[in-house]
């Protein structure tokens, strides 16, 4: 890692503070053995494979949790280049434009700038990862049966940071020489979700010739 790259990623410029897993809990051992698989260097299709006897969506949750964490950190690295002068729109390229829709203020698909976007959909998750009752974190509360179907909600629009990430900031990201970081998790988010089958084959398509070449 680059010495500018360890700068600002030591500043820990996300928009939130990092969801953490509790010591002692199941959660923070699945974290730990997800994080040693990752550090032995193991073949990313291996590493995010279900470990023999753990619960799927236990281990979905946990990962979940890190790529809040780990695209957060990386939107917050070029959060300075992307304003909405210069993204006016939250889009990826000309051919997608992402809409935002909530429950609350925003109940029809709004244009937004991609800053504001981005503000929106952190908070968003924040709410979801933190809900007791859609993330429990006590052994043996039971996930309620609309978890996946959040779950899946949560990274298909975090998958759109990529998208915009790769599309109109990786300029910034070379500056940073960050590429091989931002690669490395979004190779690592994307064989998670194919293993799992967590996003639309639709949604995937804004970075279908880049991730051909990058997961073959």
């Amino acid at each position: 890692m680059s010495l500018a790259l360890k700068q600002v990623f030591n500043k820990d410029r996300t928009f939130r503070p990092k969801r953490k897993f509790e010591p002692g809990t199941q959660r923070f051992e699945l974290h730990k053995k997800a994080q040693a698989s990752l550090n032995a260097g193991l073949d990313l299709k291996q590493a995010v494979q279900l470990p023999h006897g753990e619960d799927l969506h236990d281990w979905v949750a946990v990962h979940v949790v890190d790529f809040f964490n780990r695209i957060n950190l990386i939107y917050g690295t070029i959060s300075d280049s992307c304003t909405e002068q210069s993204c006016p729109v939250m889009s990826g390229g000309p051919r997608y434009e992402y809409r935002w829709q909530d429950e609350h203020k925003y109940r029809k698909p709004t244009a937004l700038p991609a800053p504001k976007y981005m503000s929106l959909l952190m908070d968003w998750i924040e709410v979801q990862i933190n809900n007791e009752d859609i993330f429990p974190t006590n052994v043996g509360t039971p996930f309620p049966k609309s978890f996946m179907q959040v779950a899946k909600k949560i990274l298909s629009r975090l998958f759109r940071v990529f998208v915009h990430v790769y599309i109109h900031h990786f300029d910034r990201v070379s500056q940073m020489g960050a590429e091989a970081h931002v690669n490395t998790c979004y190779k690592h988010f994307y064989h998670f979700v194919k293993e799992f089958n967590l996003i639309d084959h639709k949604e995937l398509e804004p970075l279908k010739e880049m991730t051909s070449r990058m997961c073959p």
